[in-house]
């Protein structure tokens, strides 16, 4: 039986004295996994990365996206993209697709001072956990 449709997508970057700087991963429910780093500092090369993973990594990924419950999020009241960078999470799961966009959080106190501590609250871990999944 085919797996439902899932796809996350994460970026982060911002353009700069070095260029275009950006770190994006991509999850689809074919278990492609897709990463990019680019970094032009001291003359860095893009790396990009492209490997299949288990039906066990997408159900973890899925379920660390259900727990955070970011569904119930709106981006609205975050912080506008500006010229330190931003952030862009793309989720299409159980059939919902939602999408956030947002300035790059330094610190926890990013979060604390925004118009929206406990969305962007969620958010924030959200990413955390899924760079370290």
């Amino acid at each position: 039986m085919p797996r439902p449709e899932f796809y996350l997508r994460y970026y982060v970057g911002h353009r700069g004295k070095f260029g275009h700087e950006f770190m994006e991963f991509e999850f689809a429910s074919t278990g492609k996994l897709r990463y990019a780093n680019n970094s032009n500092y001291k003359n860095d090369s893009m790396i990009r990365k492209e490997v299949t993973v288990s039906d066990a990594v997408l159900d973890e990924i899925e379920r660390i996206i259900t727990d955070a419950e970011i569904t119930k999020e709106d981006d609205s009241e975050w912080p506008e993209p500006d010229r330190v960078g931003r952030q862009e999470l793309e989720v299409i799961s159980n059939g919902e697709h939602i999408s956030f966009t947002c300035a790059k959080i330094g610190s926890l106190l990013d979060v604390q001072e925004s118009k929206d501590p406990e969305g962007l609250r969620c958010f924030y871990y959200l990413v955390q956990d899924l760079k370290c999944a």
